[in-house]
């Protein structure tokens, strides 16, 4: 039962970090597209430059994942980037800047 624990402790940072860099850079990336939709531009121009910005959002996630010292501040980190995106977003999906 400890090695089972043991184990346990060894591999869940690890397995925090692999979760964090799927999901949370895959989510903290669809923010960043539907946040590109707020910028002042045309809406095609938006939506192509939230494609390409969502690709190196992910990229930087995946990184910002497993350079810090831990799981919990990867996380800590994905949320605080997913706040202003995530205000960004909400504008949009609310009709804020619908043009």
């Amino acid at each position: 039962m400890t090695a089972v624990l043991d184990r346990a402790r060894s591999v869940g940072p690890l397995l925090s970090r692999i979760a964090a860099a799927v999901f949370g850079g895959y989510g903290l990336a669809a923010l960043g597209s539907v946040a590109a939709l707020a910028l002042p531009m045309d809406k095609t121009q938006a939506v192509i430059t939230g494609a390409l910005a969502s690709f190196a959002i992910y990229a930087g996630a995946v990184v910002w994942v497993f350079a810090v010292r831990s799981a919990r501040r990867a996380w800590a980190g994905l949320l605080i980037a997913a706040v202003p995106l995530g205000l960004a977003a909400w504008s949009v999906w609310s009709g804020g800047a619908a043009a």
